[in-house]
């Protein structure tokens, strides 16, 4: 499986490079295990980049479903996957990415067809060479991990690779657009006790300052810790900040 990912690097890098520049939504559709494993990742965009609400959607077929037979069935409903992607009104600068195992799930070719008739970025993430989805799609990761352990249960090696792949899809696409400081998540959203001492020591480690610095800059910041690092790497107050934040777009150039 490891191999597998290693082989596609290229591909995954060209995907961020592609998507990366967009202002627009990352749309993933897919259904059964690839299809959770893409709301899994997307589950994770706000909290840890600060992705606004919309920013990221994942469409899983039969998500409206009761779990069972029907849920299962909704897979091979491409006029559905089409239907979930035109209710999006894509655009030029949106990137719809399908992900599916065998690369030919009816639900994630609709939606990639869709996508395509709206002029948007299109990429698909599948575990067989040649499939449909990779052939369709402006950009192919092709993820060639082998026979399954257990004969054709996908959750396996197939949905391990998918998930990881889009992990470092979705850290190196926040990197690219300045969501982080170093290996450190700036964006991080600040949502509870927790993630608000992380975010102390997020600030003592960015900004080479002492806890107290870091929870007075924080508090001045109302919790935005993209604002409390600007603050605490330039001397200014959060007002500037901000202000800075808005035209640089990340961190580093805003500290400047």
């Amino acid at each position: 499986m490891l191999d597998a990912l290693r082989c596609a690097e290229d591909a995954i890098a060209g995907l961020v490079d592609a998507v990366a520049p967009l202002c627009g939504r990352v749309v993933y559709a897919g259904a059964g295990s690839a299809g959770q494993m893409a709301v899994a990742d997307a589950a994770e965009w706000g909290p840890t980049f600060s992705v606004p609400d919309g920013g990221v959607v994942a469409l899983l077929a039969g998500a409206a479903l009761p779990p069972g037979p029907a849920r299962e069935a909704a897979e091979d409903d491409a006029a559905a996957g089409a239907c979930e992607v035109r209710a999006l009104r894509c655009s030029t600068e949106d990137a719809v990415i399908a992900v599916s195992a065998s690369g030919r799930t009816p639900y994630a070719l609709g939606a990639l067809e869709a996508a395509l008739e709206a002029g948007a970025l299109t990429a698909a993430v599948v575990c067989a060479q040649g499939a449909p989805l990779a052939e369709l799609a402006h950009h192919a990761v092709v993820l060639d991990v082998g026979p399954e352990v257990i004969a054709g249960s996908t959750r396996l090696k197939a949905a391990t690779a998918q998930k990881v792949c889009l992990n470092a899809f979705s850290t190196a696409l926040m990197v690219r657009r300045g969501r982080t400081y170093g290996n450190l998540m700036s964006g991080m959203r600040v949502a509870n006790a927790k993630l608000r001492e992380r975010a102390v020591r997020i600030c003592c480690d960015g900004a080479g300052c002492d806890e107290a610095a870091a929870r007075e800059a924080l508090a001045a910041a109302g919790d935005d810790l993209e604002v409390a690092l600007v603050m605490l790497l330039a001397g200014v107050d959060a007002e500037l900040a901000r202000r800075r934040l808005a035209a640089a777009g990340s961190v580093r150039e805003a500290a400047r």
